[in-house]
């Protein structure tokens, strides 16, 4: 009943192009609502609108197919309603009836599957049904022939080749491009259509094949109709096609060969031989790296082993030079201190003595007005040196209680410095053997890496172990930069301590005589001898004083002159130093107008601004050892400062 319903249907008038669009979605919604029957089983369906058609149960391609083909033909023979329905065929089996096909059919295109359907798994293997010696062209290359032309504007025209690329795809035959031929006549009717270059293109070329021949639309069936059948007739190309001497077979000679399936299969034979030794020979060159890397790593290994045993050496000597200058130190002020002592001891005696004289003086009565005056005198004399002794003594005190509190001091901060030296040398030297043992870790991972190839397991296993060391020692690396950081910002404020205690010093030697070998310099001054002897010579005696005085002037002013930089960068051993630059205009001015020895002191005067007072370019006190001509340290002050008062202390006493 159902057929009978189809066919009375497709009896009636037929419609336009324009109409087959809603044609076809109300013969859609038709196939939805049950109308028709389209599934016999769950293997077999049919075509309700090909009641007639001899074969009447198909698979589920095989109708897809043939309603695609009926859809898209371009034979007058069916009429628009009858493609419109067929479309809607289509439509209806892809979105409602799709199912996944066969392993053993050939693959279905993507249309013809429902979104999100399992996909087939695609051939990888040469049919096994074909004659593997018969000659096929190679790229798998189809030939379509009958295709509708017009001649129009002095040429004939036909459909483009995507149009018919896509049609091939709607049926599952997956090409590549569609090649539409033409001549000096324009379109000739014929196409190539080009397929994949592996397997499974040739199994859709097949499949493009056997379809058409089973649609009586093959090339048996060309030959039969002399040409003047309808539709589109399509095969695959094979030998004759290629020498054949028309159209088809020049562009097939131009982008293609004759091969046969043993061939292609024996090429292919070849390559994954040449592949497997490849690879093999690939294999065997990572396996020889790996030992060489081995090899690399071990001699790494002890090299880094032997250096951090020469560095524990070089810092256990280190340490011990360390202890026996502390000790040192400890016993020069031991000394001083009992020298203190001493020195206490005897001003206190003497002091007695005094007010012993004193005392017996007073008893004595004066028997005459002389000796009473000499009495008063003599105690007087006495009284003024008692206060002088006193004074002395409260000065010695003071003198005390500041060298021990220096001494002290100093003590203290060179602990401290000595401790904060060997913290950071042994933070130093935990950092560098963490950074090896990280370096010797990542090249430990190299080789993991390298030998994890082959799928190791207990080599996985060790490289996570390697890579959890790895971020156990970077993290380990992380907390000692911070605690040297810390360290770092300590020993800056230690120094600024000890620049403080270098200025006091400093200023409180400015107002002592410049005699000594350790003294203040003023650096950047200019030493104006050198102008008054220059000007004596070129002036004479009368007008050298106020010329030398106008040049020193200028000269200063040249100096404090932060535009005028007169240097140059050179490189010494390696390391870049700044020099004066003899060509300056002004120096070498200076030069030929008042010799070398003023030269020399504006040179001097201008190393010494860049060096302590590049920016500011003015005058700054330096503590300076004369006779070395280089800064004086801290220690060399201090020293100074005791000689001066032992000096001191020995002219209080005699």
């Amino acid at each position: 009943m159902v057929n009978s319903m189809a066919f009375n249907w497709e009896d009636g008038s037929d419609i336009s192009e324009s109409e087959m669009e809603d044609y076809e979605d109300k013969s859609y919604e038709r196939l939805k609502n049950g109308s028709y029957n389209v599934k016999n089983s769950d293997e077999t369906f049919n075509c309700p609108y090909c009641p007639k058609k001899r074969k009447r149960d198909f698979l589920y391609k095989e109708l897809l197919q043939h309603a695609a083909g009926v859809g898209t033909c371009n034979s007058k023979k069916r009429s628009a309603k009858d493609k419109a329905n067929h479309l809607a065929l289509v439509k209806y089996l892809e979105r409602e009836l799709a199912v996944v096909p066969d392993p053993s059919e050939p693959a279905p295109g993507p249309s013809q599957l429902e979104p999100g359907a399992l996909q087939p798994k695609p051939e990888i293997d040469p049919p096994i049904d074909l004659d593997h010696d018969e000659l096929f062209v190679w790229p798998w290359i189809g030939i379509v022939v009958n295709i509708p032309t017009e001649f129009k504007d002095g040429r004939y025209v036909g459909g483009s080749g995507s149009k018919l690329r896509d049609e091939l795809s709607r049926r599952g035959f997956n090409p590549v491009r569609v090649h539409p031929l033409w001549n000096y006549r324009g379109h000739s009717g014929n196409a190539v259509v080009e397929f994949h270059k592996d397997w499974p293109g040739f199994h859709n070329a097949i499949s493009f094949d056997k379809a058409y021949d089973a649609e009586k639309h093959g090339k048996k069936d060309w030959l039969a109709s002399n040409g003047t059948g309808s539709g589109l007739y399509a095969w695959v190309a094979r030998a004759d096609d290629y020498k054949s001497n028309n159209i088809v077979g020049e562009h097939l000679r131009k982008i293609g060969d004759l091969r046969t399936v043993s061939d292609i299969m024996a090429e292919e034979a070849r390559k994954t031989s040449k592949l497997v030794s490849n690879l093999t020979s690939l294999i065997e060159d990572k396996s020889r790296h790996v030992k060489e890397m081995e090899c690399k790593l071990n001699e790494t290994s002890i090299a880094l082993n032997n250096l951090m045993d020469e560095r524990e050496k070089l810092l256990q000597a280190y340490n011990d030079e360390l202890k026996k200058m502390e000790l040192s130190a400890r016993e020069h002020f031991q000394k001083i201190f009992s020298g203190h002592e001493k020195l206490k001891l005897q001003l206190e005696s003497q002091k007695k003595e005094l007010e012993a004289r004193v005392q017996e003086l007073q008893k004595r009565e004066a028997k005459n007005e002389s000796e009473r005056n000499m009495l008063s005198e003599e105690i007087e004399r006495n009284v003024i040196k008692n206060s002088s002794l006193e004074l002395a003594a409260l000065e010695q005190m003071k003198a005390d209680e500041n060298v021990m509190k220096l001494a002290e001091d100093q003590k203290k901060e060179k602990e401290n410095l000595l401790n904060r030296i060997i913290k950071l040398e042994a933070q130093l030297d935990a950092k560098q053997a963490l950074e090896l043992e990280i370096e010797r870790l990542k090249g430990s991972l190299n080789v993991m890496k390298h030998m994890g190839d082959d799928g190791d397991l207990e080599v996985l296993k060790k490289v996570e172990d390697i890579l959890k060391d790895l971020k156990e020692k970077e993290e380990e690396l992380d907390d000692l930069e911070t605690l040297n950081q810390t360290l770092i910002v300590r020993e800056r404020k230690s120094n600024d301590e000890l620049q403080e205690a270098r200025k006091e010093l400093v200023n409180g030697l400015k107002e002592m005589s410049n005699r000594a070998h350790i003294g203040v310099k003023r650096m950047g001054e200019l030493d104006d001898k050198p102008f008054h002897e220059a000007t004596k010579r070129k002036y004479g005696a009368e007008e050298a004083e106020e010329r030398a005085v106008e040049l020193c002037s200028l000269w200063e002013e040249y100096l404090r002159d932060p535009a005028w930089h007169p240097f140059s960068v050179v490189t010494v051993d390696g390391n870049s130093q700044a020099v004066v630059n003899d060509k300056d205009e002004k120096l070498q001015g200076l030069k030929t107008e008042l010799g070398d020895e003023v030269y020399k002191a504006v040179t001097t005067a201008l190393m010494e601004i860049n060096e302590y007072n590049p920016s500011g370019r003015y005058i700054i006190s330096e503590l300076w050892n004369f006779p070395e001509g280089r800064k004086a340290t801290l220690q060399e002050g201090v020293a100074l400062i005791l000689r001066k008062w032992k000096t001191y202390k020995r002219k209080r006493e005699e």
